[in-house]
């Protein structure tokens, strides 16, 4: 599933394509990605412009200059591509927006869970879908003040995407990792310094997986990505015992918080104590 750092991958590629060209026709190949009917997409993009790309947590939006917005989900396996003719259209192309200079902007889903939807603007639809703050943008202010007397557990209460927008699973559990911070841990038991280091940590596992186009064998060895059962340098159907990337005899152990897949260094995340 493309999370935030693929997203905002997406979105600077857009940013690079797409702006200041009137789009000339919005090409359908298969509606079931459509959120908003076709006939208002159509109405609302053929003649504009797009003036600025943003992004909130995992949802790109093109803004456009009659003063509304397309709001682009990517699913579970959506992407955005750039072609000329039909021949070289990426597989999958669900949509496109032709634009003046002849370039084609394509929306591609190989598995159709993504969706294309006009909204009258990004703050509407940020409230409408209870979006929080992008997890770029979120302070430990605001994590304190919205979790520091919530008695659920960290790890579910970061994956909420009306806490703070753009944490995926795996995201969560580096971000913890980093922060040396068991997901267990009841949120209110949680100290002013913990929240500050769990901010840290959101940022730095974020610009890091940015600044590599979260191309995760490229990240610091320092991350624990690289322990991950799916690391794809495993064989498959073979068993995997990777170790901390700080402690190279502690194991890496795999459970599951809140119905997720949780990976953790039981030396560098401790159970805290009333689950000893």
């Amino acid at each position: 599933m493309p999370e935030l750092p693929e997203v905002e991958t997406y979105r600077r590629f857009l940013d690079e394509i797409i702006l200041h060209q009137p789009i000339t026709a919005f090409e359908v190949r298969d509606a079931h990605v459509l959120g908003t009917d076709e006939d208002t997409l159509r109405r609302n993009l053929v003649g504009q412009q797009v003036t600025a790309t943003r992004r909130i947590g995992k949802n790109c939006f093109l803004e456009l200059s009659n003063g509304t917005a397309l709001a682009l989900h990517f699913g579970m396996t959506g992407d955005v591509g750039a072609y000329r003719d039909d021949h070289d259209a990426p597989r999958f192309t669900r949509a496109a927006l032709h634009l003046a200079d002849g370039l084609r902007v394509a929306f591609i889903d190989p598995r159709k869970f993504g969706r294309i939807r006009h909204t009258g603007s990004v703050a509407q639809y940020q409230q409408a879908k209870k979006l929080g703050p992008d997890a770029l943008d979120v302070t430990a202010a605001h994590l304190q003040q919205v979790l520091g007397s919530k008695k659920s557990m960290i790890k579910p209460l970061l994956l909420d995407q009306s806490v703070t927008a753009g944490l995926g699973n795996w995201i969560v559990d580096e971000v913890l990792f980093q922060a040396r911070i068991h997901p267990e841990r009841r949120s209110n038991t949680l100290l002013a310094k913990e929240f500050k280091a769990i901010h840290a940590a959101i940022q730095l596992v974020l610009t890091t997986a940015i600044t590599h186009e979260a191309t995760y064998r490229r990240f610091p060895a320092s991350f624990l990505i690289h322990a991950r059962e799916w690391d794809t340098s495993a064989t498959p159907g073979t068993e995997q015992h990777h170790c901390c990337p700080r402690h190279s005899k502690t194991e890496i152990a795999k459970s599951y918080v809140g119905g997720r897949a949780t990976y953790i260094c039981p030396r560098c995340q401790p159970v805290p104590d009333p689950l000893k």
